[in-house]
């Protein structure tokens, strides 16, 4: 069990302001401790305690980390391969465990989420928070304005219909599309199924998440105002 260590500091430390301006948030009722009203004072274990800022909670474990990776062809989402592929674990520091957010296929490029944090890798992935995930899509041929028609109100799949979708032709064979649900293979048998399959599939946002400059192969890690802006998108499940 980790020492309780008071309120203002640990808001403090995950970039809420000095003591003194995190002193004030919690006199004027707006910092919760387990669903309660926090007073000044009060002190928080980290490893069991629920602190929340305006009804959102926050991240206060000093071990969870959170990295963003932008994914290159031939690697996949998963810890380890028994087929000896290489993996996104082995392309962000190996010193804290983690875990991807979510899957891409091998051969989908683009942003992923990595992190030990569990409760916000739940709530990105559950599709009852309709966080959203972007993509680029190049497909073969042009779409017809039925074909995007038929994108944006549902696909029928063999696991059923997809949930509507927005999507908008960038140029006569890319289109961007915007989902928010986390099926396997999703993009790419929407695109199958209204006869323009995917020649390259790039995620370039998930939720407020996105970053143009970010090399393929290369990772970051989240900026406190990032976390909590994740945290804030899935604040409440649709």
């Amino acid at each position: 069990m980790s020492e309780p260590e008071r309120l203002q500091r640990v808001l403090s430390r995950v970039g809420f302001g000095s003591r003194r301006v995190c002193e004030d948030l919690i006199a004027e009722g707006r910092v919760s401790v387990n669903d309660e009203i926090a007073v000044l004072g009060r002190r928080v274990d980290w490893e069991q305690d629920r602190v929340a800022v305006d009804g959102i909670a926050i991240g206060v474990r000093p071990d969870q980390v959170y990295f963003l990776l932008n994914k290159p062809v031939g690697v996949v989402t998963t810890a380890q391969d028994p087929q000896g592929r290489p993996t996104v674990v082995q392309l962000v520091p190996d010193d804290i465990r983690v875990f991807p957010v979510g899957r891409l296929d091998a051969d989908t490029e683009g942003l992923l989420l990595l992190t030990n944090d569990g409760e916000l890798t739940h709530r990105l992935t559950h599709p009852s928070f309709g966080v959203d995930k972007e993509y680029l899509a190049w497909v073969q041929g042009t779409p017809t304005r039925g074909a995007l028609r038929t994108l944006r109100e549902g696909v029928e799949l063999d696991d059923g219909i997809t949930a509507p979708a927005r999507v908008a032709a960038v140029a006569p064979d890319l289109l961007r599309i915007t989902i928010h649900e986390g099926r396997n293979r999703q993009i790419r048998r929407m695109c199958d199924a209204v006869g323009h399959p995917v020649r390259r599939l790039v995620r370039v946002r998930i939720g407020p998440l996105s970053d143009s400059k970010l090399a393929p192969g290369a990772w970051r890690r989240l900026e406190l105002d990032e976390v909590r802006a994740l945290s804030d998108a899935t604040a409440v499940a649709t």
